[in-house]
């Protein structure tokens, strides 16, 4: 109820002057703690609610306010084992407490990464780094992009008015909209693998006013950065999909929450914005941009709805369910990045089309991000149902060094032993039948000499680091696996494996959203395919 009223306050001005925007800013300015006394006047909302969500975010706290530069802390850097080398170098440019950390800024086919100047970058030796700390010049962040199919999402526009002429077609016979995506069985690109169809069906039926569209743009997964591409290659296609959305629904504002740790996507689809209304080819509808602040649970729809509107990212307990309760309270429409990029296409050539393509449950193409130890790291577009060799040997080139396994789909996604790449393909139904998660496609190799047990306790400590806190299985659950592995790294305590267990369960089975719930899906793999190396970790239970 506290939230509701809350949200009712911060709806009164909506985007057009943003709780959320205005904290962010102000938990820049030295003065931070008025400025942001300040704006819970304005906004009539209690301290505590302005000041719960400043120092929730990692470039809001007053910690780390004074941060000038952030070292990428993702887990494709972190398996290259570059990052603390490059700490080591920016020592000697900046302060130890300057030096502040990223989850990933979307560099996970180089590794050395890190933001500076509201810019990304990627320095593998001193003199690199030197140079850019010193310039500031631009760094086009280049991978190769190719695909093994009808190229949906990684083909070029020529002329941006006659893209978007074809929403003319649809925009008075939504029901025929409904129904293509329908019959091309487009599921969530976000990981999840949900009807978006359905979503649409859900908000038409909506009486309200007030309806939004929001894509979210929040690729917080490391290892992945098809989003990050899909924003800054092909902006048009995405908004598209949104638009598309908004007239079939009966939405006339677009929000795209984009992460704040790419800072190029943000400047992309701002232009592209920009470029839309100069030429008068999206009518009355809007699009606003909010800059995420550095939240991987905001990448949970309810959470990030939350954080739009200035409250503190906590999970919502569902029902009700966006399409019904959504942005301010009101009917939302909430996607991710590629989902969006697909509806051009479907519409253009049919659902039917579409549906050929890949298998009859997974229909259509998967963006793929394949990190630096293939010896092609790059973005390819791939066919549904393609092996994973294929894609391995075809594409990423090989490795240039020997691997033990790969976590795909992000931090929550699976851990496969390399023995069973040979009987996996792309999509959600080969992976998620033999215990893994398709995700945002993302492939972080895990080389021979990186640790699992490690690796486990990086699972562990980013998931208490990003947990929202709303609940206790993920909140405390997540502390005592992290330590738990520390302590069996560090001295001679071994984990009773029936409490590590039980512990896996509360997780699995308590937590309200996917961050606790999904963490023991790559643990449990590791246990089962690593037990050799993790056994002397654990007791015998």
């Amino acid at each position: 109820m506290a939230n509701k009223s809350i949200r009712s306050l911060s709806s009164r001005k909506e985007l057009d002057e943003n709780l959320f925007e205005n904290i962010a800013t102000a938990s820049q300015k030295e003065n931070s703690k008025e400025a942001l006394q300040e704006l819970s006047k304005k906004f009539m909302v209690d301290d505590s609610v302005v000041l719960g969500a400043s120092t929730f975010y990692d470039f809001t706290r007053e910690e780390n306010k004074n941060k000038k530069i952030h070292v990428c802390s993702g887990t494709a850097c972190m398996v290259a084992k570059t990052q603390s080398s490059l700490h080591k170098n920016l020592e000697s440019h900046f302060n130890a407490d300057e030096i502040g950390h990223a989850a990933c800024v979307g560099r996970c086919h180089t590794n050395n990464a890190f933001m500076y100047d509201d810019k990304t970058y990627n320095a593998s030796t001193k003199e690199e780094l030197k140079a850019i700390i010193n310039t500031k010049e631009y760094q086009n962040n280049e991978y190769r992009v190719t695909t093994n199919s009808t190229p949906i999402l990684t083909s070029s526009i020529e002329d941006v008015s006659v893209f978007y002429s074809l929403a003319e077609k649809h925009k008075d016979t939504p029901q025929n909209t409904i129904q293509q995506l329908k019959t091309s069985n487009l599921r969530g690109r976000g990981g999840a693998g949900f009807p978006f169809w359905f979503k649409l069906d859900a908000v038409i039926k909506e009486t309200n006013e007030q309806k939004y569209i929001v894509c979210n743009a929040d690729e917080g997964d490391p290892g992945a950065y098809s989003d990050m591409y899909l924003m800054e290659h092909q902006p048009h296609k995405v908004l598209f999909g949104m638009y598309m959305a908004g007239l079939t629904v009966g939405a006339n504002t677009g929000v795209l929450y984009i992460r704040g740790e790419y800072p190029d996507s943000i400047k992309i689809v701002g232009d592209a914005i920009t470029e839309l209304k100069e030429k008068n080819l999206i009518g009355d509808f809007k699009f606003k941009i909010i800059r995420g602040q550095g939240s991987y649970v905001c990448g949970e729809e309810t959470a990030l709805l939350s954080s739009i509107e200035g409250l503190r990212p906590e999970v919502r307990v569902r029902p009700p369910y966006p399409a019904q309760y959504g942005l301010y309270g009101k009917p939302t429409l909430l996607s991710n990045v590629e989902t969006f990029a697909n509806i051009h296409w479907i519409l253009e050539n049919g659902g039917d089309a579409y549906a050929t393509l890949g298998t009859k449950q997974s229909t259509g193409t998967k963006l793929v991000s394949l990190d630096s130890f293939f010896n092609t790291p790059g973005m390819y577009e791939i066919e549904m149902g393609t092996p994973l060799q294929t894609i391995f040997d075809e594409f990423g080139g090989g490795f240039k060094s020997e691997v033990k396994g790969l976590q795909i789909g992000g931090p929550l996604g699976g851990i496969v032993p390399m023995h069973k790449i040979s009987e996996l393909t792309l999509d959600f139904e080969s992976l998620g039948n033999n215990g893994f998660l398709l995700g945002h496609a993302s492939f972080v190799s895990i080389p021979i000499d990186f640790p699992m047990v490690k690796f486990l306790e990086h699972l562990m400590e980013f998931t208490a680091d990003e947990s929202c806190g709303k609940c206790y299985p993920c909140r405390i659950g997540s502390h005592r696996g992290m330590e738990m592995l520390q302590k069996a790294q560090k001295t001679d305590y071994k984990i009773d494996r029936q409490l590590f267990d039980d512990l896996l369960e509360t997780l699995e089975i308590g937590s309200l959203c996917a961050l606790g719930g999904g963490v023991p899906l790559p643990v449990k793999n590791a246990l089962q395919y690593f037990q050799d190396e993790l056994s002397e970790y654990f007791t015998n239970n």
